[in-house]
């Protein structure tokens, strides 16, 4: 219910004073700053004046070293305070724009009165530093808030379970130091605030609306005992968002022993990176690290294939269906995804600790200096009860010994004669200052020419022979493009001797099509994962041991093989995964797919599912139309906010169709929309679409390599659109040409529920079956 005025005037007052306080602590905070900054600039200024420079002894020396060690710390300590002083000056700014967002009123059993506790994006406290004016929104008892309802409470705390009774609970919207609303809730957030939320334009990044968090999300963010995390969440139910705040909580809970380094984040492009790029920064926090999955396949794979990525895959499954090899193709990438042929490359792996391993010959200018069957015998002489990567070890040490026996050898040869005729003066004036430090060390006194000649031959051989070396370190010497390579010519010709698990009716022509590939260079996106796990599993994986969280958006996008390389890739880490089976566009996801499937790799005591199942992004009649889209969307609850219901308009020529949308993307400019998107099936729609639009109007496309997203009018494959949400969407063609395929049926439901406010259907022809066979109230036909 509504509180009354004078309750509004009581939390005025107190909002003016805390504004007062904030400006205080603003002044006096900016000249500390200035002071410090003042004293750092001194001190470098004057850094050598007040350091005592004398290397004429040892104890002079060692002096000089404390002298410039403790002027150096002094430095340190300036700009550590400086840097602190500044994350604090920009918090009191953030919390000056609105101080806090909410109230609970607290009474802690024992106690005989209550207490009043303010939450905001930040802790403040009042001059004396001893009463806090707003809690963080981080704080334990700030859980109150986003999960209780006025009555019995309890949390938990460092220190144990606190319990109480929650006697008021009050939500704000204040604005520039004004309480523009104010009232009083229950359980959830009130759809008062939420309305004001959700009611405004997209911006061009994602927000931290801590003050909207539900009970639901709570729990996501606050969760500390799972390792594995699930998220299954409707369109527009706030998971992403949700899993932002998750590691601004993480950092704040355990900000003496996590960093911001510490977390990884695997999105789905790097555009989605830009588009919540401000939710960590507004909530003081460093951003986490963030990149892709192909990202990083492509860092390790990159320099030795020509590698595909995921999108040029999505958009071969959608455009080349005509393609004689379209179904051995699409075959192969729902296989080479699976567990079942991971569990063929480890059988495979047996097969080489005992034979047909593959190396390279270690060659120098056109010789081979070590042979691969030379290599190949030390690899078998060793144990075979080693494992494969200890093996590998053991024969790089001996090649690096091998190749110093050459190196030595090959100081006579003629090549180097002629190398060292070329050398320049300061490749003369090295080995000269060599030659006499070995004179000074064996106390000789004479000239040695000849001295000099095998100094200068071994450092031309050295030099040569350095790559080499590191190559050897590196495991270069193993030929894994042929490794990999073999595994198919093995798998068609012997497949009873390898025992393909599970292999489809396709596999020989998979296999073929394969070799084919790996021929020229090329590696398919499905192969990339198999590939590397091969590769780790002979060579030692990289794992990585410092990263405490992974975090993964759209995890129904990844395969079982990629999440178990992830999980083998960092093996201490806590990961959360998010995702949407409904939006599970890739061909390697199978119709009876789950983000549960993921629970396998952890134990199921260590092991949370939250299901998220309302939608806040998009209005309510956008939601009653894309929910009917899918199967099971009955279960997806739109949040009350109201809005037009989506239109569909049919066109009967191409030059009609483009003018339509003009004419619509006009009137969204006029009625002031920051965000549009036109949403295309494919890259090849989108292109085609921007080609048709973009000369009479101010329009963006936006391609895989798109790193930042901008307010305007935009062209995008639904693909890319992925996480990111629009004031307006138009759906390029819904038509039947475009959305028939059961396969499209999901991409169509994805490309829809990007829009918050408005969702306009155009359709080049008959309209997809999947409007069809909606009733006709969903939505108004336009003509």
């Amino acid at each position: 219910m509504s509180t009354d005025g004078q309750e509004l005037r009581f939390e005025q007052t107190r909002l003016d004073q805390v504004m007062i306080e904030i400006d205080n602590q603003i002044i006096t905070l900016q000249q500390n700053v200035t002071d410090i900054k003042t004293d750092i600039v001194e001190i470098r200024r004057n850094f050598w004046d007040d350091v005592t420079v004398n290397f004429d002894d040892a104890h002079e020396a060692a002096e000089t070293y404390a002298s410039m060690k403790q002027q150096a710390e002094v430095l340190s300590e300036r700009e550590r305070t400086h840097r602190h002083a500044q994350k604090q000056l920009k918090t009191l700014h953030r919390l000056k724009l609105s101080p806090y967002f909410g109230r609970i009123d607290l009474l802690e059993d024992g106690e005989v009165s209550s207490e009043e506790i303010y939450l905001g994006i930040a802790s403040l406290l009042d001059d004396q530093d001893e009463q806090f004016l707003v809690y963080d929104w981080r704080a334990p008892v700030a859980s109150l808030y986003y999960d209780y309802s006025p009555g019995p409470v309890e949390y938990e705390t460092p220190s144990g379970t606190i319990s109480g009774k929650m006697e008021l609970k009050r939500q704000y919207i204040i604005r520039e130091g004004h309480i523009r609303s104010m009232f009083d809730t229950g359980v959830t957030i009130g759809d008062e605030l939420l309305q004001e939320v959700l009611g405004k334009q997209s911006d061009s990044q994602m927000k931290s609306i801590v003050a909207t968090i539900q009970r639901e999300q709570n729990r996501i963010i606050r969760n500390e005992r799972s390792r594995l995390l699930i998220v299954q969440g409707a369109a527009g139910s706030g998971k992403t968002s949700a899993a932002l705040q998750r590691v601004a909580y993480l950092l704040y809970r355990y900000r003496e022993t996590l960093q911001a380094e510490q977390i990884v984040l695997f999105s789905p492009n790097p555009l989605f990176n830009s588009y919540i790029s401000t939710v960590l920064p507004e909530l003081g926090e460093k951003n986490m690290q963030q990149t892709t999955f192909h990202e990083y396949l492509e860092h390790r794979l990159g320099s030795t294939f020509e590698l595909e990525d995921p999108f040029t895959q999505l958009e071969y499954v959608h455009t080349a269906m005509h393609d004689p090899h379209y179904k051995t193709r699409v075959t192969a990438i729902q296989y080479k995804a699976s567990l079942p042929f991971m569990r063929t490359i480890d059988r495979y792996l047996e097969t080489l600790g005992i034979a047909n391993m593959r190396f390279k010959d270690i060659r120098f200018r056109d010789r081979t200096l070590i042979a691969a069957d030379t290599i190949s015998q030390r690899f078998y002489s060793h144990d075979p009860s080693l494992a494969i990567p200890n093996r590998m070890r053991l024969l790089a040490e001996w090649l690096l010994g091998e190749l110093k026996e050459i190196a030595r050898r090959e100081r006579n040869k003629p090549w180097v004669e002629d190398e060292i005729e070329l050398l320049d003066n300061e490749d003369f004036h090295r080995v000269y200052k060599k030659l006499q430090k070995k004179k000074r060390m064996s106390g000789a006194t004479f000239d040695d020419y000849e001295m000099e000649r095998k100094l200068l031959a071994a450092s031309v051989v050295n030099e040569h022979f350095a790559p080499i070396g590191t190559e050897v370190k590196r495991l270069g010497f193993i030929d894994m493009p042929a490794v990999y390579q073999q595994l198919f010519e093995l798998a068609k010709s012997e497949r009873s001797t390898l025992a393909v698990e599970a292999a489809p009716v396709q596999w020989d022509a998979i296999c073929s099509h394969t070799l084919e590939k790996l021929s020229v260079a090329q590696l398919s996106y499905e192969d990339a994962t198999p590939y590397l796990y091969l590769k780790e599993r002979i060579e030692g994986f990289h794992t990585n041991t410092s990263v405490r969280h992974v975090f993964i958006d759209e995890a129904q996008d990844y395969s079982p093989f990629q999440f178990a390389f992830l999980k083998k890739l960092f093996p201490y880490a806590k990961m959360t995964v998010l995702g949407d089976l409904n939006q599970a566009i890739y061909a390697h996801v199978r119709a009876d797919a789950s983000l549960d499937q993921f629970s396998a790799f952890f134990g199921a005591d260590e092991t949370e599912t939250i299901i998220l199942t309302r939608s806040y992004r998009s209005t309510r009649p956008i939601v009653e139309l894309t929910r009917r889209l899918i199967d099971g969307g009955e279960a997806i609850e739109p949040f009350n906010r109201d809005g037009q219901k989506p239109t569909l308009t049919t066109t009967a020529t191409p030059k009609e169709h483009a003018t339509k949308i003009k004419e619509r993307i006009l009137e969204l400019q006029k009625s002031g929309h920051r965000t549009i998107a036109v949403i295309g099936k494919t890259a090849q729609e989108s292109q085609a679409a921007y080609d048709l639009l973009a000369g009479e109007l101010p329009i963006r496309l936006i391609e895989k390599e798109t790193v930042s997203f901008e307010p305007g009018t935009l062209v995008i494959p639904a693909y890319l659109a992925k996480g990111v949400e629009f004031d307006a969407v138009i759906i390029y063609d819904a038509s039947a040409a475009q959305y028939s395929r059961e396969e499209e049926r999901k991409l169509f439901y994805t490309a829809c529920t990007r829009a918050m406010h408005e969702l306009h259907l155009f359709s080049l022809g008959s309209i997809s079956p999947f409007l069809g066979a909606l009733p006709g109230e969903f939505y108004v036909h336009e003509q």
